[in-house]
């Protein structure tokens, strides 16, 4: 059995480490894959610093997006769109679902089957060993959904659609159209919120405005179709945030808040809407107490966890479609080769880069 290399978290809050990690035997309809781009986000750093994960969880490869070209298939095997895969396919793979409990078929409701999979903090000292996106090559159990990733989107790009892309993707699906008389707010100003400003965009919204930091965020954000944003480092005063939001919005509030920020910004969000508004929250983390009497009358409040695999196809047609319109590899502002892992890790978590991308086989 070979081994390959791969960024190890051994210890929360310690340094990586690039270690050898077996490649596994491929059961029935597995793949191989070989990374070409993962991409980080908050809960990757999250898993690193210890909250998200249970203490026998280590040795785990970090990283849970990632976008790469099949090395080697176990049988044979389609795509999404029922089309048969081949070697070298540049492609993602939704996460698998079991498909019997009572939210997979009754309540139709998968993304929050007991039963899901997920990658990025499973045990590397374990068969299959490579189920985190920071290595040279990752393993796609036989149960994942294959999605191809079009021509014009790059490796990075889809990687994030991999993970913060799909997740507004089925974030939009649940709210519902957007008419073209709306304002909507988007609270956060990180990946998934600059991909939520866009998709607002194209999605008819009269107005989009952004609140979050830093400022070099923002400016993606704008670039992306934002109408007008707020820098919180600035405006540090909720009741001037809901000011700015109200005198944008004719003095009503937004129809729409989108919360792609953390749970603790929740409180302020419901203030911003107007009444019978409708809210949005996708970003986790953090804890925070809504007093029910601060709800604006007929509100329509939506909490969303991931996607399911028409999200992901979603998200890279969309990426695909409108990479004339928008910038979209802007929001991909740092990249590193795998023993550069450290660096981008310490990066997002100080929220110096939009989005860092990982090169397992070195820098393009």
């Amino acid at each position: 059995m070979a081994d390959c290399r791969a960024a190890v978290i051994t210890a929360h809050h310690k340094p990586l480490e690039i270690l050898p990690v077996p490649i596994p035997e491929l059961e029935s309809g597995a793949l191989l894959v070989r990374v070409e781009t993962a991409t980080l986000c908050g809960t990757d750093i999250h898993r690193w610093h210890g909250p998200l994960q249970p203490p026998d969880s280590l040795p785990f490869i970090t990283g849970h997006e990632a976008c790469g070209a099949i090395e080697a298939i176990s049988g044979s095997r389609t795509d999404l769109l029922d089309q048969p895969l081949n070697l070298g396919d540049r492609i993602v793979w939704a996460y698998p679902y079991c498909g019997h409990s009572y939210w997979c078929t009754v309540a139709l409701q998968p993304c929050i089957c007991p039963h899901r999979q997920s990658w990025g903090h499973n045990r590397s000292d374990q068969y299959p060993y490579l189920l985190g996106g920071c290595a040279e090559y990752q393993y796609v159990p036989p149960e994942c959904q294959i999605v191809r990733v079009p021509e014009g989107v790059t490796s990075a790009s889809a990687a994030a659609a991999a993970c913060a892309y799909r997740t507004v993707m089925n974030g939009f699906e649940k709210l519902g159209a957007v008419a073209n008389h709306e304002t909507v707010v988007v609270q956060g100003a990180g990946p998934l919120g600059i991909f939520a400003t866009a998709v607002a965009r194209e999605r008819g919204a009269n107005q989009v405005l952004v609140i979050g930091a830093p400022e070099g965020r923002l400016v993606v954000a704008r670039e992306l179709g934002a109408d007008a944003t707020l820098n919180l480092e600035e405006v540090t005063d909720p009741a001037d945030r809901r000011k700015w939001v109200r005198d944008r919005s004719s003095g009503r509030g937004a129809d729409v808040v989108i919360q792609v920020a953390n749970a603790l910004a929740v409180p302020e969000g419901i203030t911003l809407l107007r009444q019978g508004g409708r809210y949005v929250s996708i970003g986790g983390g953090g804890k925070a107490t809504i007093p029910v009497e601060s709800f604006p009358r007929e509100v329509t409040f939506r909490t969303i966890q991931s996607g399911e695999p028409r999200h992901w196809y979603q998200a890279l047609e969309f990426l695909a479609s409108r990479r004339s319109r928008y910038p979209f590899d802007k929001m991909i502002s740092a990249s590193y080769g795998l023993e550069g892992i450290n660096e981008a890790m310490a990066a997002m978590a100080a929220y110096r880069v939009v989005k860092a991308a990982i090169y397992p086989h070195g820098l393009p």
